[in-house]
């Protein structure tokens, strides 16, 4: 998933709960999977990000050397002003991009 290119508000959205757990049946599951997928898209942007400021990374410890870098500021900034991974996650599950299943109901289904 590419988070860069996701239609998710920058800002906090109101949403009806009743019309989101109509896939699961369950509030609860349901803020379960979006959670889980927030959680995936958090370590993947944390990851991400690691990788592009090891570049500007200063391995010397002197602290007369300690400078800002125009380049790792505008990365940071960049990261900051993405939706947060959970209005992504949220954004994904209404759209239907998340594949989730549950193994206790698969079993029931079964039986």
């Amino acid at each position: 998933m590419d988070y860069k290119k996701t239609n998710a508000p920058v800002n906090t959205v109101t949403r009806d709960m009743m019309e989101l757990c109509d896939d699961t049946g369950n509030v609860y599951e349901t803020v379960a999977i979006i959670g889980k997928r927030a959680n995936q898209i958090s370590v993947e942007i944390k990851n991400d990000l690691s990788k592009k400021l090891a570049e500007f990374a200063s391995y010397n410890d002197n602290l007369e050397e300690v400078f800002e870098n125009r380049e790792q500021i505008e990365i940071s900034r960049y990261y900051e002003k993405l939706p947060k991974p959970t209005l992504i996650a949220t954004q994904e599950y209404i759209e239907g991009k998340i594949y989730f299943r549950n193994p206790a109901k698969e079993k029931e289904k079964l039986q």
